[in-house]
């Protein structure tokens, strides 16, 4: 959309940035005067990006006065956002891709020019995002699962084979020779303990595997597993204009966001605007800490920002966070994290913005403020907001931003009042609620044994860890009888006997997300390994330790500082980038562990530097989980147990016998800064610059088309072109009633998105697996619905096969319903294809808030493909009615206090429906049943831009009739 055209109402405010510069920009603090000056800075962009895009139809001038009237109007009305950029991570930006992949053939029988079809804003879309541990340091793991069965049959497209039979043993004394996949499901029974989807472990290689192997196995493991995934994404890079992928082997989503792909400010076409996105991951968060406003939201909300429409949200309220004092040279910024955490959840502030000032706020690095923003998912906030500072201006220096950029860039900010400043104390906006925080009053702590959000100090973790063992069972207890509180089970691992108890460390993991965006904290852990290994301190061998950052420059630096040799040597090797070990993919425990902790009932732990640690989700045996920053992670390791005193209570001694303490390796403040300043901000962000520009070997010799249309694989399992177009006509019919349709499900309230598209594991008996079965997958290959989101015969297999859900047509939970034409009890898919082949419309009845949980593209998707023509229900959560009328189906709505219930009707009616030629929002229409009933419903449509998508059979359908 060219800039000067789009805020056409507002040109008037358009200026050049100064005398000699030809840069302009929209000069928004004219609009407001004295209102503007009290809005807070997060508001600010919002009203900035309204006026850019005023275009009287997606952006009405109604909607920029509205976020200038903030004050009033917050909480109160809906207002359209158009971000600069999108960030796309693998899972959901894939569905995306492949839509407009089939947009392409769509414009193309239109007879449109398919080469016209780009996504509308910059969207950048990252490859590592859950990253399997198929290799750690104590197990190599053969016969990779490839994902999609498809590995062993790979077309030419293929660079890579991953060939099993060459991993031989290296001469143990145990091993019965080379693990092929034949030895290896002979010899599987007592290793089944495993990840979901990801291949049996191998019992024979137990030697460790150097970091520079781990990595690269890890690597061709991915490869081989997503080879079809991976040369899509190449080819759309490749033909969609707007369109950057991220290689593999360079980070996940929201890292790369604030690493290499943050602008701060905008530059389009010589005008100035503020930076901002939305991204399908919901640490997207992270880049708020360098001023940039981002947050993230589903699939199709995504999708159509691609497409080129707004983002709609409630105008947000905004509470500002004064930060005041300074923390103490012990603390990490994790604990300052955890601490904010826990006072912004005891606040209350989920749905709304969070804004930091005070004089606090430039005591904390730019890496402090990331890792605060990044954790908004875990207090509640849809962001948090840091203003742009000379702190930033000067982290954006160390990263290698252009000197003349920069201050352009600080010109523009102060030009337009988005430039914090902490001597204009009078200036500071007036925000929705206030609330301070002292950063003196933040200790040292972890966070557990279950919840993020219960943070225990570290000097109080052996009494909190012995209090939850007596507590009864809950979010802080265990309820372990008194006698058997001290009971110690030996086991015998590697030749040597070790003893278990209660608050015995399992598994301890530095991983990806949250907090190795930080590298004092990195660099922290390694200065304590250093000096940890220095002082003849080890880890126990039957630990699970594993080292997993979320971008390949944590290894730059903590390589480069000297410090990557001693985290090894203490276990903590690298595996690999991405999720791992927080979503539950981790490595088997050795079967020694296992039958111990079954034995002695012992409630074990593991300590992870991440952002979740529910009960179960690292391993079904692992009862206490906490969260700790890096350096803690290491120190429990070394300890071996939670349930220590570190003030009084030795890590263990040295090789003269004498105790060492934590305190004798715990590194200063000073050591820590002047390392990350010699070796982590200017050569950190030059080097991934060059990974990214440059791509990897793999990467680079993946081939892939670069034909304007895709070559879709008729014989693909993970990619194939969806029907959302097969009848698709150059203009849009007259709205279609909705004649003798029957009920697919009737379904009470609080119906999840979860529960009608299912992300996770394919159930073997499902309509999904006897589609995968039948193109020769064996269930070990099905992988997840997570992963097949790019087909859409898996995803529509897959729609209401959720094993919870409850159908009033069935009685008990299952993924089941009746067709009652003929009368039998069928998988929903397998019903909703014999309605279509008798050409009978569909529709869903539903109680209150239709569509909770997350956002998912597919829980809209799916319905419309199983011949869904709309949903009738008492109440809907917004953004899944939004998905509803995006992809076409009519969100209807009962009466305030009218229901199926009390309406008298049993879901075996057949229902109809006839739309007004001038459908307005909130119509009231009137259907008939089959049994006389004459009933009225609210079309639930909000406003006139709604209208005109449901008109054109959805979003996808809209975007396309405008390229063709």
């Amino acid at each position: 959309m060219d800039v000067p055209s789009a805020g056409y109402a507002f040109e008037y405010l358009i200026e050049t940035l100064n005398d000699s510069s030809h840069k302009k920009f929209f000069n928004v603090p004219r609009l407001g005067g004295t209102k503007y000056d009290v809005l807070p800075y997060s508001i600010r962009v919002l009203l900035e990006a309204a006026v850019r895009n005023c275009d009287g139809f997606l952006m009405k001038k109604e909607d920029v006065m509205n976020i200038l009237d903030w004050k009033t109007k917050q909480s109160n009305v809906e207002v359209p956002f158009f971000p600069a950029r999108v960030l796309l991570q693998d899972f959901t930006g894939i569905p995306a891709m492949v839509d407009f992949a089939a947009m392409r053939e769509a414009v193309k029988t239109l007879g449109g020019d398919p080469k016209k079809v780009h996504p509308a804003c910059p969207t950048d879309l990252t490859v590592d995002h859950s990253l399997q541990i198929d290799f750690n340091k104590c197990a190599i793991q053969n016969a990779p699962n490839p994902g999609g069965g498809d590995l062993q049959k790979a077309g030419k497209l293929s660079p890579l084979r991953v060939q099993p039979k060459k991993l031989l043993c290296r001469g143990q004394t145990t091993c019965r020779g080379s693990c092929d996949s034949g030895e290896l499901g002979r010899n599987s029974g007592k290793f089944s303990s495993q990840i979901e989807n990801t291949p049996i472990l191998c019992p024979f290689h137990l030697q460790p595997v150097p970091e520079p192997e781990t990595v690269l196995k890890n690597q061709e493991v991915e490869f081989g597993r997503n080879r079809e995934r991976l040369q899509f994404f190449k080819w759309s890079s490749r033909v969609f204009k707007n369109v950057a992928v991220i290689p593999p082997g360079t980070g996940m989503a929201h890292q790369v966001n604030l690493e290499y792909l943050s602008r701060v400010v905008f530059e389009e076409k010589d005008f100035l605007f503020p930076d901002s996105v939305v991204g399908t991951d919901s640490h997207i968060t992270m880049v708020n800490g360098v001023g940039i406003l981002g947050w993230g939201v589903g699939g199709i909300e995504t999708e159509a920002v691609m497409l080129g429409l707004p983002v709609s949200l409630t105008l947000p309220e905004v509470v500002g966070c004064e930060l005041t004092g300074s923390s103490n040279p012990f603390v990490t910024s994790i604990d300052v994290v955890l601490g904010i955490t826990k006072h912004l959840r005891q606040v209350g502030v989920a749905g709304k913005f969070v804004e930091f000032f005070g004089s606090g706020v430039s005591q904390l690095s730019i890496v402090d403020r990331t890792t605060i923003a990044n954790m908004c998912p875990e207090y509640g906030a849809i962001l948090s907001f840091f203003p742009v500072d000379n702190v930033t201006l000067k982290h954006l220096e160390h990263t290698g931003f252009d000197k003349a950029k920069l201050k352009s860039m600080e010109t523009y900010l102060k030009a337009v009042k988005l430039f914090r400043n902490d001597q204009n104390n009078s200036g500071e906006p007036e925000y929705s609620q206030v609330i301070q925080i002292n950063l003196n009053s933040i200790v040292p702590s972890v966070s557990g044994p279950k919840r993020p959000q219960d943070r225990v100090a570290v000097t109080d973790m052996k009494s909190d860890f012995q209090a939850c063992l007596n507590e009864k069972v809950g979010f802080k207890g265990f309820q372990i009888a008194a006698e058997k509180q001290n009971d110690v089970v030996s086991i015998h691992y590697e030749g040597s006997e070790y003893k278990l108890a209660h608050g015995s460390v399992v598994i301890a993991a530095v991983i990806s997300c949250t907090n190795n965006c930080n590298p004092s904290v990195m660099l922290a852990a390694g200065l304590l390994a250093k000096k940890a290994v220095e002082a003849g301190l080890r880890v126990k061998p039957y630990i699970r330790t594993s080292l997993s950052p979320g971008s390949g420059m944590v290894t730059h630096y903590l390589s480069s500082s000297g410090v990557l040799p001693y985290l090894s040597k203490l276990g903590f090797e690298i595996v690999g980038y991405g999720c791992s070990t927080c979503v539950g993919n981790t490595a088997p425990l050795s079967e020694a562990v296992l039958n111990a902790v079954k034995q002695g009932d012992l409630v074990t732990c593991g300590v992870l530097s991440g952002s979740k640690n529910f009960e179960g989700r690292l391993c079904d045996c692992v009862r206490a989980n906490y969260l700790a920053s890096p350096p803690l992670v290491v120190a429990y390791a070394i300890a071996g147990t939670v349930n220590i005193d570190f003030q009084t209570e030795p890590l263990g001694t040295d090789s003269t016998g004498k105790n060492i303490y934590l305190h004798d390796i715990w590194p200063s403040r000073e050591e820590v800064h002047q390392i990350e300043e010699e070796h982590v901000v200017l050569s950190m962000f030059k080097a991934l610059k060059e990974k990214i520009e440059m791509g990897n070997k793999r990467w680079s010799s993946l081939e892939a088309p670069d034909s304007v249309l895709f070559p879709w694989d008729l014989k693909s399992t993970y990619i194939r072109c969806p029907s959302f177009f097969d009848k698709l006509t150059k203009e849009p019919v007259a709205l279609q009633p909705i004649e003798n349709a029957h009920v697919l499900l009737y379904l009470g309230d609080s119906v999840t998105t979860d529960h009608i598209s299912p992300a996770g594991s394919i159930a073997r008996s499902s309509a999904a697996a006897k589609y995968l079965t039948n193109r020769g997958l064996t269930p070990r290959e099905f992988n997840s619905y997570g992963a097949r989101r790019g087909n859409d015969a898996v995803m529509t297999r897959g729609t209401f096969a959720n094993i919870k859900l409850f159908n009033k047509f069935i009685g008990k939970p299952a993924p089941k319903t009746v067709h009652f034409p003929s009368g039998q009890t069928l998988d929903v898919f397998e019903a909703a294809e014999l309605y279509q082949k008798e050409g009978i419309p569909l529709i869903i009845l539903a109680g209150k808030k239709y569509g909770s949980g997350n956002s998912r593209d597919w829980a809209a998707k799916g319905p419309y493909l199983l011949g869904v023509k709309a949903v009738l229900a008492e109440s809907y959560e917004k953004i899944h009615k939004d998905h509803l009328i995006g992809i076409g189906i009519a969100p209807l709505q009962f009466l305030p206090g009218e229901n199926a219930d009390s309406l008298g009707l049993s879901g075996r009616e057949t229902f109809s429906l006839t739309f007004p030629e001038e459908l307005s929002p909130g119509v009231t229409l009137n259907i008939k049943t089959s049994t006389g009933k004459v009933f009225s419903v609210i079309a639930s449509f909000e406003n006139d831009v709604e209208i005109t998508l449901y008109k054109h059979g959805g979003l996808l359908n809209f975007v396309a009739r405008k390229f063709s």
